[in-house]
């Protein structure tokens, strides 16, 4: 029995979890750095959490609040519900949906959920008239366990790009997370070896930006959890082995009218592009240092944006080669027109990297930024002279320049809001300080018996 506030979605949900013998949810969220975090309830419980909500405390949370406002509360979202695909070791069947935070105080939505600021975004391009989708390509690799369990950086194979068995021996893992992912409503449309070894990658189709950022948190929850089955450590730092390829997270981004049109094509355009693409092309370029903190926002993310290992790192686009930092992709229909930023990786908060790569391209529409011609030469062979002739920037060459960046950019601060501009970027100069006083072991390797 029911109670009478419960949306329709709401009590589908319910018959649903009753159907299938869910006997637990978990009602899931991030903190700003991205990270799940989720309360655990029993299955019966769901009910009161859809009438009022479930409390926990926020000071525990990275990034979220002080201990003196701790109290906050998740609100779940129907519209995620699904039932995970593999069960623990008392075959107990679970369930996820992914909450907004709200400020028992006020109760208004946190402004540090960083779900909302990706809402804010979808908002503000609503109120320009467009619709927004999103399709990320997340690489990662699988490694070996050691017999204690630990993560080794043992990649798993040996294969490379598109390879098949026996060189790529992750077929079946990469199948039953397939099978995962098909089981909790994702699409996938294709998946393959990556370049390096032991590296892969998944590809669902676009959807709307926030089901996007949920479904990214959901597959590397996926990926981790049915690797863990196969005995590996599936990973999505961005370079786990130095001098070989790191992993990406390249987006695709759209926009759409009201009457259903892509904004971003122009059959009479050489590239097929809108002048809206054009536009919005632009202020992504023009706001990419900043977005990079975003974007990129571990240490580790600027060992994979160096120039020779197919990583874009010049502030430039094409629709012929990889080298820039922004593509556009061939499209065979009007509706698949669109850009590729390729500069993102697979360890973003993807709410706050879709949320700051939508304000800057709608500030480039909003202020009728000029695009740049398309640089179609491999930039990766142009020497410092030829960049300066073609006006080509790079990003920045690491963590602290991309929040040196960040913070000179008011566009890309005011899309995270004041809450977590400030909390990211004081967690992010603490980062790259605790990193600049470690030793490595390449410096032992190479300094401690030559001086």
């Amino acid at each position: 029995m029911t109670g009478n506030s419960l949306s329709p979605q709401a009590e589908n949900v319910l018959d649903e979890i009753e159907e299938r013998g869910v006997d637990f949810l978990r009602l899931q969220f991030t903190d700003i750095l991205g990270t799940p975090k989720n309360v655990s309830i029993p299955a019966e419980q769901a009910e009161k959490a859809f009438e009022e909500g479930i409390y926990f405390d926020g000071s525990s949370i990275n990034g979220f609040v002080r201990i003196q406002e701790s109290d906050m509360r998740l609100e779940p979202d129907p519209s995620t519900f699904a039932v995970l695909p593999w069960r623990n070791s008392e075959k107990v069947t679970s369930a996820r949906l992914i909450c907004d935070v709200h400020d028992t105080t006020t109760g208004e939505p946190f402004t540090g959920d960083p779900r909302l600021v990706l809402q804010d975004a979808i908002d503000r391009a609503s109120e320009m008239g467009y619709t927004v989708n999103v399709a990320p390509e997340p690489e990662f690799f699988l490694f070996e366990e050691d017999e204690n369990g630990n993560a080794t950086t043992t990649t798993h194979d040996s294969g490379g790009y598109f390879d098949l068995a026996p060189k790529d021996l992750a077929q079946d893992v990469r199948g039953d997370i397939i099978y995962g992912l098909q089981e909790m409503g994702f699409e996938v449309e294709a998946s393959h070896h990556e370049v390096a070894e032991g590296q892969h990658e998944i590809n669902f189709t676009y959807d709307d930006a926030l089901s996007t950022a949920d479904n990214v948190v959901t597959f590397r929850s996926v990926v981790r959890a049915i690797a863990a089955e196969h005995d590996l450590h599936a990973t999505f730092m961005p370079k786990p082995i130095p001098r070989i390829n790191g992993s990406g997270m390249h987006t695709h981004i759209s926009l759409f009218t009201d009457d259903g049109d892509n904004a971003f094509h122009d059959g009479s355009d050489e590239f097929d592009l809108s002048d809206t693409a054009k536009q919005f092309l632009a202020g992504v370029l023009e706001h990419a240092p900043a977005l990079a903190a975003v974007t990129n926002p571990t240490v580790n993310s600027y060992k994979r944006l160096v120039p020779g290992y197919e990583a874009p790192v010049y502030v430039a686009w094409s629709d012929v080669n990889r080298s820039a930092l922004i593509r556009k992709p061939a499209a065979r229909v009007p509706a698949a027109s669109r850009i590729e930023a390729r500069f993102p990786d697979p360890s973003c908060n993807p709410y706050l990297g879709f949320a700051a790569l939508i304000h800057a391209g709608l500030d480039g529409i909003e202020n009728d930024l000029d695009c740049p011609d398309p640089v179609r030469e491999n930039i990766y062979e142009f020497d410092e002279e030829k960049r300066e002739e073609y006006g080509i920037e790079t990003l920045p060459s690491n963590l602290g320049e991309a929040v040196d960046a960040l913070e000179a950019d008011e566009v890309v601060m005011d899309a995270l809001g004041d809450h977590i501009s400030e909390k990211f970027v004081e967690a992010k100069r603490q980062e790259f300080e605790e990193y600049l006083v470690e030793v490595s072991e390449w410096e032992i390797d190479r300094y401690l018996e030559k001086f």
